[in-house]
């Protein structure tokens, strides 16, 4: 049975047969606005444009690269991004995650000891207004989740409602270990560099 936490807490990647977690999942699934016509009848179909991204810092917290939807893939192919998606699901909740930022623990560059999530609404819809919105962060593959970390419902979440960026989680290295930090704290940031600028200053 999966394991959900609460935001802050911090855990450990050892599984309970002693192996360690190496292939993390994060995805995002959200749905477009409904706008109602005149007088309720009718109406249309806006489409909302979440980014997840993952950025990779050193041990002396200097950003080394930033995995989006401009830069699918980190240089060593540790981190990839399932494609950008502009809209949203436009016919209701279809179950499915929209974008999924895959992350192989024992790929990263001997240098990286942070991989923070973050997430962005490119055209700066308010997360509130998003009529569903949630975040798995798991381990397993895009098509396989064996066992979910942390899991937000940002639409739902009073305290989302108001922001358009948030930091979901850091994955961290201590004494060769990687662990895991859920976050879960939306910002006062507009845009993606403003977002990892956060991260480094308040969340490494």
């Amino acid at each position: 049975m999966a394991i959900n936490l609460e935001k802050g807490q911090r855990i450990n990647l050892q599984k309970v047969n002693g192996s360690k977690l190496q292939n993390i999942c994060v995805g995002i699934n959200w749905g477009a606005i409904e706008k109602k016509g005149l007088f309720g009848i009718g109406g249309s179909k806006e489409a909302v444009d979440l980014d997840a991204s993952c950025a990779l810092f050193n041990g002396s917290k200097q950003l080394e690269e930033v995995v989006y939807f401009g830069n699918l893939k980190s240089k060593n192919g540790a981190v990839k991004h399932s494609g950008d998606d502009l809209t949203g699901d436009m016919g209701g909740d279809d179950g499915l995650d929209n974008e999924v930022i895959t992350l192989d623990l024992s790929q990263l560059s001997p240098s990286t000891e942070y991989a923070a999530f973050v997430l962005n609404s490119f055209r700066g819809h308010d997360f509130g207004k998003i009529p569903f919105a949630s975040i798995r962060i798991y381990e397993g593959t895009p098509k396989r989740v064996n066992e979910v970390f942390a899991k937000y419902d940002i639409a739902n979440g009073a305290n989302f409602a108001g922001h358009v960026s948030m930091v979901m989680g850091v994955f961290y290295k201590r004494n060769g270990e990687w662990k895991f930090n859920a976050i879960g704290e939306p910002t006062k940031d507009k845009k993606l560099e403003e977002t990892v600028k956060t991260v480094m200053q308040q969340y490494l």
